[in-house]
């Protein structure tokens, strides 16, 4: 493990992944797809079938389903309690300004993908940070816990 991954790894408790799961009603999905069996598009499934407002982020989508896809988080008509990621690791300290300077303040970049950058950055803007985790996984892994 390098000084990287352990920097990440050890910021990430299943307390604070279940703060933050349980704080956030409204969730911007940023690099959705509309492909049936890609991450993005499961995740976002998973997150509306329990509960979730999901906000489709997509700049080359005009939606996703039946639900308009926003260009960016600054298209959007309110700010999410929380925005999950789907773009590569070098889009993620682009991502994490994107999201601080519109008010978010929790951040869950998903599984394979890592920034160390990224996670500076958010730590920076006082955002709660979750990295290189799938929040499906994690709220089934959680159940209760999670409130979801």
């Amino acid at each position: 493990m390098t000084d990287d991954q352990d920097y990440l790894s050890q910021k990430t408790t299943d307390e604070v992944m279940s703060c933050m799961i349980k704080e956030s009603r409204t969730v911007a999905v940023i690099g959705i797809s509309d492909k049936l069996g890609r991450p993005s598009l499961t995740v976002s499934s998973y997150l509306q079938d329990h509960g979730f407002s999901v906000l489709p982020v997509n700049p080359v989508l005009e939606s996703v389903g039946h639900v308009k896809c926003h260009p960016s988080l600054d298209a959007l008509a309110e700010t999410p309690d929380m925005v999950v990621v789907f773009r590569k690791a070098a889009d993620i300290p682009a991502v994490v300004r994107e999201a601080a300077a519109r008010g978010v303040r929790r951040i869950w970049i998903q599984e394979g993908i890592r920034s160390p950058e990224g996670y500076r950055l958010a730590e920076e803007h006082h955002m709660q940070i979750v990295m290189d985790r799938c929040i499906m996984k994690e709220i089934m892994r959680l159940g209760s816990r999670a409130g979801h």
